[in-house]
């Protein structure tokens, strides 16, 4: 009797882990039916994010599929800015292993941030998207 109550937590934990486990591999298998649809996306537990011709979506992923999804078009963009915790940081100089946020900068002065949980994927993205702005 107090071998299995000493093994129920680790039960519990296990069950938990399992469960977890397959709500992220839904998040996932979702974002790939997403993602076939763009000529580049990416996945992060904050947001996706996809770029088609000269439009962006993005959209939080759930196990269900992407939810609150927003699109904007490249055209309208005036500014795209890497902050850190809503600070504007340079580019050349950054820390690694920070969460970051690609802010958009729109010609109607709204802004749209999409969050990134690693600062070198979110700047990449930024070069990326830099070659299609430079292009207008």
């Amino acid at each position: 009797m107090e071998r299995g109550l000493l093994w129920l937590p680790l039960l519990i934990v296990f069950i938990w882990l399992a469960w977890n486990g397959k709500k992220e591999y839904d998040k996932v298998e979702a974002y790939k039916l997403w993602a076939d649809k763009f000529d580049n996306a990416k996945y992060d537990i904050y947001a996706v994010l996809g770029k088609k011709g000269d439009l962006i979506t993005w959209g939080k992923p759930t196990p269900k599929g992407i939810i609150n999804e927003s699109t904007f078009s490249l055209q309208k963009i005036s500014k795209i800015n890497l902050t850190v915790k809503n600070k504007i940081v340079d580019a050349h100089n950054l820390s690694d292993n920070k969460e970051a946020d690609l802010q958009f900068l729109l010609v109607d002065h709204s802004v749209i941030t999409i969050p990134f949980t690693d600062i070198n994927l979110a700047l990449k993205w930024l070069n990326y998207l830099h070659k299609f702005i430079n292009q207008k």
